[in-house]
This record gives C-alpha cells, structure tokens and sequence, in this order.
C-alpha cells in the first residue's frame, strides 16, 4: 500500500449501511408523498424530488467532510459547539414557527433545523472536553461542566417549543457510563424517572407513602451503618420533592397537547367516553399509523400499493412517521429488515469506537452511537404506540434537509475519525 492511496480506506460496512438507509428511505418517501401517477422523479416541486436533492447534497457534505485532516474536528471542536449554540440563539430572533415550534431559520423555500446541527457540536464539544488530560471525570466539578455542556443546547431547544429535540440530550448519559460515571448516579436517574411516572400513574400520596414505608423498612432492618439518618431523610425529601413534582410539572407546565400524549401512554382517563373522543382527537396520527402497519402484515402489499399509505390516512406520514409505510408496503419482512440495518449500524459504530487509539475518537463514536439508538428506537416505538407520540425523525429514513444533513455530517465525522485506524501502517 503506497502512501498515496492509503488516505482513501474507511469502513465501507458503515457506508454500505448508511447507502442502504437512504436508499429505501427514498423510496418510502416516494410511495408516501407521490399522488397518482409520477411523471418524473426529479420533480422537486416534491418531496421525494427534494429529498432526492437533499440526498445529493449530502454526498457533497461526504465529500468535504472526508477530505479534511481527522485532527481538525478535534481542534476546532469548541468553535463548531459555539456556531451551534449561536445558532440556536439566533432562532429568537429570526427564527420561523413551524408547528408551534420557532426551530427554523427560513431562506426561501428552503428550512433549516439548527437544532440537528447542534447535535454535532455538542458531540465534537463533549468528545473534547472528556479527552482533555486536565479532565479529570471522576471528580464532581467536571461532571458538572460535561453536563453544562449538554444542558446549555438543551434549554435553548425547549425554550423555542422543540421537546423532541431536547429529549436527544438525555442520551449523552451514555457516554457518561462509558467513561466512569458513578452507578449510584445511573440508580438515582432511574429512579426517578420511575417516581414520576408511577405517580402521575397512581397519583403522588399513595406512592410517596409506599416509598416512604420501603425507607422505613430498609432503615431499620437493613442498613449496614448505625449513623445514616441524614441519608434516609434525604431519601424522603427526595420523594416528597419529586412525586408531588411530578404532578405539578403535569397539570401546571405541560401544554394541552403534551398532557393528552402522556395520558393516552399512560391511560390515565378512566372515563372510557373520554378516552375513545380524546383517541380520536389527540391519537389520530397513531390509531392511522398502527392501522397501516398491522395492514401489511408478513410481506406487505408492495410499493405504492399500500392503501392506507396512498390514501393519506396517516398525516405527513414521509416525515416522522415514515416507518408506516414500510410497515404497510414491505410488511413484517421489510420492517425487520430496516430494525436489523439500524442495529448492525449502531452495533458496528460501538465496535469501532471500542478500536479507536484516541480517546476522542472513542467518546464521539459513542456519542454518534447514542444519538441514532435515541432516534432509531424513540421514533418506531412513537409509530407503534409504545412510547408518547414525540416528534423525532427516523435517522437517514425521514424526509427533510437539515436531518439527513446533519445525520450524515455525524456519521462521516466518525467515519474519518475512524479511517485513522485504519490507515495505520
């Protein structure tokens, strides 16, 4: 191998993957955005023409991004996380509402969704500062400065109404357990989210006195230490603090909309009148998404032959609820095929990120991995009624510019970070 053409080897598996993902993603935005016959597939007064255009573009994005030294996106990682946090604080300004969210900068015909960007940086961003040597994870002053960084996107995101893109901050806690966070700090975590939701389940008294009687139970018979008492009655201020939280978070910050999702998720209308009139008026999108994908059932009705799918029963069904179509088109096989795609993609990045000689290189895989597990299972568990209704694209699937772009600026980072290794002599 000549050093000439040793600069050009990279993981053609995650490349393949990622060639295949468009591809039929293509072709589902095709079948559930066209209407009647189609003249022609480059009509970009479309949306399978304009993401057939966005599609070229990215590979344009590929080009740039694997042309430029691997130490570059190390070096300039704090400058790329600044553009993006004043991107963000940009949208206040000049930023145009879409869907009751102010997460789009408008130039013509064209969005563009800073918030997916933003990813990017605060991966580059948290890749850097955790491989810094004056970094010291362990210690709780750099904890909290790794959290600050992800925190600092986050709250500019909710603020401009983009809950969706918010949650995805929450899966940089991987990283955190990769590189030593505490377990206590994962048991906490997990805990409370358990708290909130059994207590907006059950309501706050009931579980706050069962949780309360378990301490009791525990503080007496057995704990290991004679002086723990501070840490018990900690424990119950916690509880106190959190499940009676929950509820007021609940009835007095939630909009209508977001109320309605977590109680049709957690069926907390009992009145069965109420539940069939708000299912239909608040769970339309998800009532005409698990229809379309029980209707194709093990090999699909085959493409734009799905009924539900061509009749647009399920609104903008080619954005975050693409995976509706293949679900009624290609059926059981086909939507299998697209899980087993996404999980070879994620598990292939991990490996790799296991590989890498930088530690840089290796938070940043995992933050890649992290982001795309987020989407990859929130949006299909979203479609398939598992989950709340959050509005979230499907990686490299969905229709939309600034996703595919930024997805695509995510993963190609990894790949040249990874080429590296892979160019070694």
């Amino acid at each position: 191998m000549t050093r000439e053409n040793k600069g050009f080897k990279f993981d053609w598996i995650i490349i393949l993957l990622f060639l295949l993902l468009v591809g039929f993603g293509w072709v589902n935005i095709t079948a559930a955005s066209a209407s009647g016959d189609i003249n022609s597939y480059l009509d970009f007064s479309k949306p399978y023409g304009k993401q057939l255009l966005f599609i070229l573009c990215s590979f344009f994005i590929i080009v740039i991004v694997l042309s430029l030294e691997s130490k570059f996106y190390e070096r300039f990682s704090s400058i790329i996380y600044l553009i993006s946090i004043i991107a963000l604080l940009g949208l206040f300004l000049f930023g145009k509402n879409v869907n009751g969210a102010t997460s789009w900068y408008g130039l013509g015909s064209l969005t563009i969704q800073p918030s997916e960007f933003a990813k990017v940086g605060t991966a580059l961003a948290l890749a850097k500062f955790l491989s810094d040597l004056q970094t010291n994870f362990s210690t709780l002053k750099d904890q909290i400065r790794a959290i600050a960084i992800i925190s600092l996107p986050a709250i500019l995101i909710i603020m401009q109404n983009d809950t969706g893109s918010t949650l995805v901050y929450t899966t940089f806690i991987f990283i955190f357990i990769r590189e030593g966070l505490p377990l206590n700090y994962i048991l906490i975590a997990i805990g409370a989210l358990l708290l909130s939701v059994l207590s907006l389940k059950f309501s706050a008294m009931p579980i706050t006195i069962i949780t309360i009687c378990i301490v009791i139970l525990h503080y007496f018979f057995i704990r290991k230490k004679k002086y723990q008492q501070l840490k018990y009655l900690t424990i119950v201020a916690f509880t106190f603090i959190l499940t009676f939280g929950a509820t007021f978070f609940y009835n007095s910050v939630l909009k209508t909309h977001q109320q309605n999702r977590i109680s049709l998720w957690l069926r907390l209308e009992k009145n069965p009148d109420k539940l069939q009139k708000m299912k239909r008026t608040f769970a339309y999108n998800l009532i005409e998404s698990e229809k379309a994908i029980s209707s194709g059932q093990i090999t699909g009705k085959g493409f734009r032959k799905g009924t539900r799918t061509t009749g647009k029963f399920v609104p903008e069904q080619h954005t975050d609820y693409i995976f509706t179509t293949v679900g009624e088109e290609w059926g059981f096989l086909g939507s299998a095929l697209v899980v087993i795609i996404y999980v070879c993609l994620i598990v292939r990045i991990v490996i790799l990120a296991e590989l890498q000689k930088t530690q840089f290189a290796r938070i940043y895989g995992y933050s890649v991995a992290a982001i795309l597990f987020f989407h990859f299972t929130i949006n299909i568990g979203m479609v398939m009624g598992l989950i709340p209704t959050i509005g979230i694209p499907l990686p490299f699937f969905s229709y939309g510019g600034s996703g595919l772009w930024a997805f695509t600026l995510l993963l190609f980072i990894f790949v040249k970070l990874d080429s590296n290794r892979i160019n070694e002599w």
